[in-house]
């Protein structure tokens, strides 16, 4: 077996971790139990999870560091200790009572995520939230918070997870499993590791050479594009910008916030459907319209409009490999506009100026790249970034990141019980204090807001502001459809520019 070793960009997010930045994505679930359900839910979850292990390979493997740390480590395998990582937390007495499920799982969010996984073992883990309130129908419910290392998975290998470990049914499914002919790999030694990382950055070195040519006519098309004079002179999109100072683009904490909201899918899909919008549109025009009225209530809202870092996804169709193929693009949320109106044509606009360029953009966008030296270079970085506060001094493109990931559409079940909510949980980085992630699940848009605890400490506040904005959506004016015409009797007369001359009229005397 040829040695794993992580991507540039998988590195990347190992590189760029400190105890003010955990790198690990996840989610927020509530989970409704069966009738009757007895026992611990955790041990359910544990035994559904070891049946599953052989279809994860991304939950069986761990970090193995090269020498002197000089290069991106490697994967090898490794055996999960499922005691350790699927653990049950139990609310204390009467917490049931104090609030809804949502807001004591809001809690145990900002509390869990600051804590770093354990680069010792597999970069995933499970809790079990045990004393929640139950469910309008009179069942148990448990909540579960997942935390993967975002060096393993992107959004959209998140997902092709969730589709191996989520059920459609209560009764688990039959995975049919091959077994694996190669060789497993628990440690590497010295040689094996010198002569891998070399191989891997011979092997980039060689593909930058020779993808050079058509990657400098790409990115000067695109370049010409974007940077033309209507773009720079503001009249444009306006992604081509500085973003504006805000709350939201300050030196990050150790401390987190976390608040989820939900909205309808069918209703926010019909409303971008009428409004000649898509629903990422829709999307990006609830988080544009909850952060100015945030803004706008906290007496801070800029006169230029926000920009919003948007992820993009450069994986080809069918393609479930656990690892990160995403990049990021720019976009203007216009809310400078207070005309709801004005300000989802704004999006519209904002949103096809980014597809036009990123279009070209996506097939020479890097996901690997020469590493040697790499390691040294962006820990060094992130430490002096977050030390000298230059998320604070510095200017930024832009002030936060909104993702929406496509998800399943479907009801759910895992280890037979029913998940009635999937939040994403994200991370949030030094200048871009906020992250708004969402993924499509059920019948609902799901929202997981998180923030720094010191940067924005009532985000719920703004996760109920998207509540309100959705109301606006639907308050917009229908347009109108087009009239239809009628086709008239055909003309025998000939053309215009073929018929004589009227007569000028005699001037008055």
């Amino acid at each position: 077996m040829g040695m794993r070793q992580l991507s540039g960009l998988d590195a990347t997010f190992l590189y760029l971790e400190t105890p003010e930045m955990p790198m690990h994505v996840g989610a927020m679930h509530l989970l409704e139990l069966p009738a009757g359900h007895r026992g611990r839910y955790v041990n359910d979850l544990r035994r559904h999870i070891a049946a599953r292990l052989p279809a994860t390979p991304v939950l069986r493997r761990r970090l193995w560091w090269m020498p002197l740390n000089m290069a991106n480590p490697a994967w090898v395998d490794a055996e999960p200790d499922l005691n350790e990582h699927i653990v049950e937390i139990r609310l204390p007495s009467g917490s049931a009572r104090r609030a809804d499920a949502r807001t004591l799982m809001e809690e145990q969010v900002s509390l869990l995520h600051p804590v770093l996984l354990d680069r010792h073992r597999p970069l995933w883990k499970m809790h079990v939230i045990e004393g929640l309130p139950r469910s309008a129908a009179g069942r148990k419910q448990v909540g579960l918070v997942t935390q993967l290392h975002h060096a393993a998975v992107d959004g959209q290998a998140a997902v092709a997870l969730a589709n191996v470990l989520f059920d459609l049914t209560p009764e688990p499914r039959d995975i049919e499993i091959r077994p694996s002919r190669r060789t497993r790999t628990f440690r590497l030694d010295m040689v094996e590791m010198l002569r891998g990382a070399l191989s891997h950055e011979a092997v980039q070195v060689a593909r930058i050479v020779r993808d050079l040519p058509a990657t400098l006519g790409t990115v000067a098309g695109t370049a010409k594009s974007a940077l033309s004079v209507k773009n720079l002179l503001g009249q444009g999109s306006g992604n081509v910008t500085l973003a504006p100072a805000t709350p939201m683009n300050a030196t990050v904490t150790p401390a987190r916030a976390f608040a989820a909201a939900s909205v309808p899918l069918a209703d926010l899909k019909a409303l971008a459907r009428v409004h000649g919008a898509t629903l990422n549109d829709g999307v990006l025009m609830l988080c544009s319209s909850a952060l100015r009225a945030y803004l706008q209530q906290h007496g801070a809202l800029p006169r230029k409009s926000l920009v919003a870092a948007v992820p993009i996804s450069l994986r080809e169709a069918g393609d479930t490999r656990a690892d990160n193929q995403a990049s990021m693009s720019l976009v203007s949320l216009g809310t400078h506009l207070a005309d709801p109106a004005k300000r989802l044509a704004h999006i519209r606009a904002a949103t096809g100026a980014m597809k036009s360029t990123m279009g070209r953009m996506k097939s020479i966008l890097p996901t690997d790249f020469p590493s040697i030296g790499v390691p040294w270079l962006i820990e060094a970085a992130a430490s002096l970034y977050g030390k000298a506060k230059a998320a604070e001094r510095l200017p930024q493109v832009a002030n936060v990141v909104i993702s929406n990931v496509p998800g399943p559409q479907v009801p759910l079940y895992l280890a037979g019980a029913r998940v009635r909510s999937n939040h994403p949980t994200s991370i949030v980085v030094h200048g871009l204090a906020l992250n708004i992630t969402v993924q499509s699940f059920d019948a609902a848009m799901d929202f997981g807001l998180m923030a720094d605890a010191a940067a924005l400490p009532d985000v719920r506040a703004l996760a109920q502001a998207v509540d309100a904005a959705l109301d606006e959506l639907r308050a917009l004016p229908v347009p109108a459809a087009p009239a239809a015409v009628k086709p008239g009797p055909v003309s025998r007369k000939r053309p215009a520019s073929r018929a004589a001359a009227p007569k000028k009229k005699p001037r008055a005397g």
